[in-house]
């Protein structure tokens, strides 16, 4: 199993970051799902601790161990969050890209001469549009 594990992340390749923004948050997703995962294995055991043989003596469950990391992870990329305010620069660059939409939506009603109640009329369909969409 851990082989084919190995074989399988060396095949993933890497795409480029085009919005570290999104990416972070997105990563930030997945080391919660992958420790709300780790959570239900360590709620499924019977004891967190087990005695080993021979001398070892009592140990700790490795389930319990990658519960406890995958916490401190989602405590490290959760707080880079909010130190970085994603959520406001995400918004930000939303806004600016409804911007972006609106000018080129008037700049091609201007260009078609469409100008007046029909040019309102045509940037309210667009907006309702674009809010249906977001």
């Amino acid at each position: 199993m851990e082989a084919q594990a190995r074989r399988t992340l060396a095949t993933l390749g890497a795409d480029p970051v085009d919005n570290p923004l999104t990416a972070l948050s997105r990563l930030a997703g997945e080391v919660l799902g992958f420790k709300n995962a780790l959570a239900e294995r360590v709620n499924e055991l019977s004891d967190i601790r087990y005695e080993g043989t021979g001398n070892v003596g009592e140990q700790i469950r490795a389930e319990v161990l990658l519960y406890e990391r995958a916490m401190d992870r989602a405590g490290a990329i959760l707080g880079s969050i909010a130190r970085l305010n994603i959520d406001e620069r995400l918004a930000a660059i939303s806004q600016k890209q409804a911007e972006t939409v609106i000018k080129a939506i008037d700049a091609a009603l201007a260009h078609a001469g469409i100008t007046g109640p029909a040019a309102t009329e045509a940037r309210q369909v667009a907006a309702r549009r674009l809010r249906s969409i977001s």
